[in-house]
């Protein structure tokens, strides 16, 4: 379990982040044509996941825009942006902020994701949605760099996870 705050009051997770060198754990999520997606669906790709409780907040939202004007257009790095949405409100915030880099990813059949991940949130008012994080993975599917963001309103450190990302 680890403790973040919502606003200096204190929230706790289910666990904790994948470990750096240890193999990312697989997920279940849904893009936007409500097709699943798995990890292997990105194999041979650096995967950059943006980890975010919900694209309908302010540093939610900011990242995300953040993460889109960094990504590049290699064939062999992807940004995932993973919420609790749905797909529909992820592809209406996508649009009307001109996000098209990243690949908005839902939780909207299972929370497998955030627990595997160790980002549920247990209490507090936002409970079963997840904390602020992000997780590099290689090509390989080992983690790289992982923050967990000690402060739900803040956002996370975009240099250090954009310079894992390009270095793995």
């Amino acid at each position: 379990m680890a403790t973040i705050t919502l606003q200096d009051n204190e929230i706790h997770t289910n666990g904790e982040l994948p470990g750096v060198g240890t193999k990312a754990p697989d997920f279940h999520l849904v893009d936007g044509a409500l097709a699943d997606r798995r990890l292997s669906d990105y194999a041979g790709k650096k995967k950059l996941l943006s980890i975010v409780p919900s694209l309908d907040t302010g540093v939610c939202a900011a990242s995300s825009i953040m993460f889109n004007k960094s990504a590049t257009e290699n064939d062999d790095t992807v940004i995932l942006v993973i919420s609790a949405d749905l797909p529909f409100a992820q592809e209406r915030f996508c649009k009307a902020e001109g996000v098209d880099k990243v690949v908005p990813l839902s939780m909207m059949r299972s929370r497998n994701f955030a627990k595997d991940y160790g980002v549920l949130i247990e209490d507090g008012p936002l409970a079963g949605i997840t904390a602020r994080a992000i997780v590099v993975i290689d090509a390989d599917d080992k983690v790289v760099y992982t923050e967990l963001v000690p402060e739900i309103a803040q956002e996370p450190d975009y240099n250090k996870a954009l310079a894992a990302l390009k270095a793995c």
